[in-house]
């Protein structure tokens, strides 16, 4: 975070430094506006109101948007462009996709609050569950513990036995939901620097250009800056939702996994009851 603020006023004081090498421009363009401001009447004059009315009709392309940012940019100004645009794509289809299996397994537990208690028997109440569900794999994962104590695992406690295999079984379903998690605090650590990277490289084209006019002229820096502007404008905004949708994927796995572990510790209550296979 102090990393990342440090450079922040970094890049903020470059973009100081250049507006106010800009601030020199007006002084030497006000000398030139009389001879301007004397073609711009008698232009006028000779030209009458259609021609006035024509050009406000002419619609006149923003040289300093997303599009021109594009096609005026060099090699490392485009890699930055779709580094960023992938990453927004990744962390979109993770929360939509994992938004997607929590209403999933949130059905899923009504079911089988619903279905599989009211079941004579375990073998049957698992039978009544989807196939696919957590539920559906955390019961089999005890029924088949209580019909494979024997042998060596016949040596292991039928409480510890049962206990091992349906907490195993939890932890992978608990794995499987975190799935993706990781690839949105991936992104929302890093694509802030990412958008800084080309904030800085921005002015770096700005400072190039004055260097090469020899003036601080408008024309000059007005693309190097607006182009650093947004890198850090798409920064900002491929981390934000990816943050956001990390908390808040976070908190329903919590929930969800509270219905799991509900199941899975009352399916044992009733494994150990029966003390047989079920």
């Amino acid at each position: 975070m102090f990393a990342f603020q440090s450079l922040a006023c970094r890049a903020a004081c470059a973009l100081v430094v250049t507006a106010s090498l800009i601030a020199a421009t007006p002084a030497m363009a006000q000398a030139d506006a009389p001879s301007a401001g004397t073609a711009t009447t008698v232009d006028g004059a000779t030209a009458g109101l259609p021609t006035t009315k024509k050009a406000a009709a002419t619609k006149v392309d923003n040289p300093y948007g997303i599009d021109a940012l594009w096609a005026q940019s060099d090699g490392v100004t485009k890699g930055v462009l779709l580094i960023l645009g992938i990453m927004s794509m990744a962390s979109w289809y993770v929360i939509v996709t994992k938004l997607l299996e929590q209403s999933k397994m949130g059905r899923q537990a009504r079911k089988a609050e619903r279905e599989f208690w009211s079941a004579g028997t375990v073998q049957a109440g698992t039978e009544k569950l989807a196939d696919g569900s957590p539920f559906r794999f955390i019961a089999d994962a005890g029924v088949q513990a209580t019909q494979k104590h024997d042998g060596l695992h016949g040596k292991v406690d039928f409480n510890d036995w049962v206990d091992l295999s349906i907490h195993r079984a939890t932890e992978r379903v608990q794995r499987r939901l975190s799935n993706g998690m990781s690839l949105l605090a991936t992104v929302g650590s890093t694509s802030p620097f990412v958008g800084l990277f080309g904030t800085v490289w921005g002015i770096y084209h700005a400072l190039t250009a004055i260097g090469i006019a020899g003036q601080a002229s408008i024309d000059k820096v007005a693309g190097p800056v607006g182009e650093s502007l947004i890198m850090t404008a798409l920064g900002l905004a491929v981390a934000v939702p990816a943050v956001l949708g990390y908390n808040w994927l976070l908190r329903r796995n919590s929930a969800v996994m509270d219905d799991v572990r509900d199941f899975s510790g009352e399916l044992h209550s009733v494994l150990l009851s029966s003390g047989q296979p079920a």
